[in-house]
């Protein structure tokens, strides 16, 4: 029997009904309404009332006909995923990475620039021509695009948006990047740490989908590691779970040296990677790509090179694997995502563990940040269009029960 109470009524019912609705749409679609009915248990009345709100509004679209069944046909209903937009920004040392996706994630437009070494105020300037380039390129309205999450090295407060500890980005630890942001481009900001946007990526759409535990590490400009536990990401007592930059590896944790970058990071980030190789005999001035180009040819300082990073990495996974106990590690980065690096990885860990963690290579190589910000941007705008807040629902003691309703 449908409920017809004055609570059925009320705006936070409607949510539900709308919220149940979507999310079949997307599990199912292309979905006629009959059959959302029948997947919701709402009402026939309800479905057709919320499915032309949704149309009217932009959000669903007809895209054919049911067929193949007895008696008439039906119209069938999909997101339409271009009404709403999303921005994800990877800031890196040396480069930003940004893209411009839909409702569904999909990346309809990519861009990549020099990171401004002024930093500071001069970083909001270029993500404000960064998020220009990208609607011109997508051939879009800035009206479309619901909000920005941005990707940065460094430990992030979460609960004011702070940004500390970030060596490797000039100034930006004396800005409100979140609220510049937001500001500057009339949207709301999510700004989260770069690598835990990596493990997230991989959790949506990566290695990390069916893991409920596992680490994200990242070797490139810098160091870092996200951590998902438990199905969840872990982020500290202060936010800075997984800044193993400071794991005490690779030299004398007593340096105070050390300090500033860490005494991981110091060992094996790209300027350590090519000063060792110089040092090992290498070429002078060499750059990091300039070793895995002599590793190729099997040159014997580049091999030596790779081999005491990989070496120090495996101590590194290998203490992470001993606190932690994740399933999985998966390598990212620039250096880290590298394969003549993980394999040497690989053989090095069962050396100095006697349970060495499964290790793969991000699916997404520099771009796991990017995709990671992008997941988190769509669950965001689902959430802001479609979504219940369960604590008003609970307030208004609103819930779907079993059989139909009308809401």
């Amino acid at each position: 029997m449908a409920i017809t109470s004055s609570v059925a009524q009320t705006p936070i019912a409607r949510k539900i009904s709308t919220n149940a609705v979507i999310r079949t749409v997307l599990a199912q679609g292309p979905i006629s309404r009959a059959d959302i009915a029948k997947f919701t248990g709402l009402s026939k009345q309800t479905i057709s009332d919320v499915v032309r709100d949704l149309e009217t509004d932009g959000w669903l679209k007809p895209v054919g006909k049911t067929d193949g069944r007895p008696g008439r046909t039906a119209i069938t209903y999909e997101l339409n995923a271009s009404a709403g937009l999303a921005i994800s920004i990877d800031l890196g040392g040396t480069k930003i990475a940004a893209a411009i996706g839909d409702l569904l994630g999909n990346i309809i437009a990519e861009t990549k620039v020099p990171t401004d070494a002024r930093g500071g105020i001069h970083l909001v300037d270029q993500f404000q021509a960064v998020v220009n380039d990208l609607t011109e390129m997508a051939g879009v309205e800035m009206a479309k695009v619901r909000m920005v999450v941005l990707g940065t090295p460094g430990v992030l407060d979460p609960a004011t948006g702070h940004i500390h500890v970030a060596p490797n980005i000039a100034g930006i630890e004396d800005i409100d990047l979140r609220q510049l942001l937001t500001d500057r481009l009339g949207i709301p900001a999510i700004i989260e740490n770069d690598v835990n946007l990596a493990a997230e990526g991989e959790r949506w759409k990566g290695h990390g989908v069916d893991v409920g535990n596992f680490a994200f590490i990242a070797l490139g400009t810098g160091t870092g590691m996200g951590i998902i536990a438990n199905g969840s990401l872990l982020r500290g007592g202060r936010g800075a779970a997984g800044e193993i930059s400071y794991l005490p590896i690779g030299g004398d944790p007593f340096d105070p040296g050390g300090f500033h970058l860490g005494t991981f990071e110091s060992a094996v980030g790209s300027v350590a990677m090519a000063r060792r190789y110089v040092g090992f005999g290498g070429q002078e001035g060499a750059s990091v790509a300039d070793l895995f180009v002599a590793f190729e040819k099997g040159d014997h300082s580049a091999v030596a090179a790779v081999e005491e990073t990989a070496r120090l990495t495996a101590l590194a996974i290998a203490a992470v694997g001993a606190t932690l106990d994740p399933q999985l590690v998966i390598m990212g980065g620039s250096i880290g995502a590298r394969p003549e690096l993980v394999a040497a990885i690989r053989r090095y860990l069962p050396r100095c563990t006697p349970y060495p963690t499964r290790i793969e290579i991000s699916r997404f190589g520099n771009r796991a940040a990017l995709i990671g910000g992008m997941g988190i941007a769509v669950a965001h705008m689902h959430e802001e269009l479609f979504g219940v807040d369960l604590g008003e629902a609970s307030t208004n003691q609103t819930c779907i029960r079993g059989g139909t309703h009308s809401l």
